[in-house]
């Protein structure tokens, strides 16, 4: 079992990072990253060794299967997500948190067909039922758990439609209103995929109007970058404030891509977009969002590999 977990180490590492650069700050050097990547690596490790001890005691409870099939995806180990995932699906057919939480990492494996697929099942399954929280398996620094089952599965429909660059039904599935509602967090980040996608539609009123409500001094527990960039669109962030200071390119995959974005339907600068777009796939963690996005952007708009 150790020969299984421990060449995955590399990926939670990057699944936690993307969890940070999404909406962390506070960083104190590479001594500190360090020192957390082994205290994660120990604690995942030991979780996941849990949650699969769990299953196996009891293969028919749908939050055993539910938490095995997390705990393998945060060690980065998607494939054997997807085939744990698979077998609750098989097992438990009406329960929508199984393509929810497959289509995630068809998403990661970039199997965007089949992650579609998934999410357009689930949600068909929760039409008409009421939303629940979905406990976080990285908890943010409150412990706060900010998305739903329902928020979720509209937010990745969304994503994987625009991951193959279909913008109407990117804009329907991000336009769910479970997708914004009662945390800032969640009202920034689906702004900033909406504005994004009105924006390449040439809608640009439309844009401004569905990030209208973000405003300085809102109450952010993760998705920092998105706020930066939501303030950026709106004209109450300069772009040099989004950098790190001292640097000459951002260091962050969100604000990479946004930049990049925005230089192309804003500036109608391919250049300076293209720089953005270099910078994050060669510097990017490869499971971001942002750099999924980025990655299918290159193909389309540049045709020509990064190395």
């Amino acid at each position: 079992m150790i020969r299984q977990i421990f060449p995955a180490l590399l990926g939670l590492f990057m699944v936690v990072l993307t969890v940070s650069c999404g909406g962390r700050e506070g960083k104190e050097g590479v001594v500190d990253e360090v020192a957390s990547y082994h205290q994660v690596e120990k604690t995942s490790a030991e979780k996941y060794e849990a949650a699969r001890n769990a299953f196996e005691a009891n293969q028919d409870d749908p939050e055993a299967n539910i938490w095995y099939g997390r705990r393998a995806a945060y060690l980065g180990n998607f494939e054997e997500a997807i085939d744990i995932f698979t077998m609750g699906i098989e097992k438990h057919p009406e329960d929508a948190r199984f393509l929810r939480h497959r289509g995630h990492r068809y998403i990661s494996t970039r199997q965007y067909d089949k992650a579609i697929a998934d999410f357009e099942r689930a949600a068909a399954l929760i039409a008409g039922k009421e939303d629940t929280v979905e406990p976080d398996g990285l908890p943010n620094d409150r412990n706060i758990p900010l998305s739903t089952l329902h928020g979720n599965i509209w937010y990745h429909l969304g994503l994987a439609h625009y991951l193959q660059n279909d913008l109407e039904k990117a804009l329907a599935a991000f336009s769910n209103r479970t997708v914004l509602e009662k945390y800032d967090d969640n009202l920034v980040s689906g702004g900033h995929w909406l504005f994004m996608i009105l924006s390449r539609l040439g809608r640009e009123a439309e844009a401004q109007a569905a990030i209208a409500d973000v405003v300085p001094g809102m109450d952010i527990i993760e998705n920092d970058s998105y706020y930066k960039m939501c303030l950026f669109y709106r004209g109450l962030l300069a772009e040099e404030d989004l950098q790190p200071a001292g640097k000459s390119a951002s260091s962050d995959d969100v604000l990479d891509y946004g930049l990049g974005n925005w230089y192309l339907y804003a500036k109608q600068d391919t250049a300076t977009a293209r720089q953005h777009f270099e910078h994050l796939l060669t510097n990017g963690n490869k499971y971001s969002f942002a750099y999924l996005a980025a990655e299918t952007d290159w193909e389309r708009l540049f045709a020509k590999p990064i190395d």
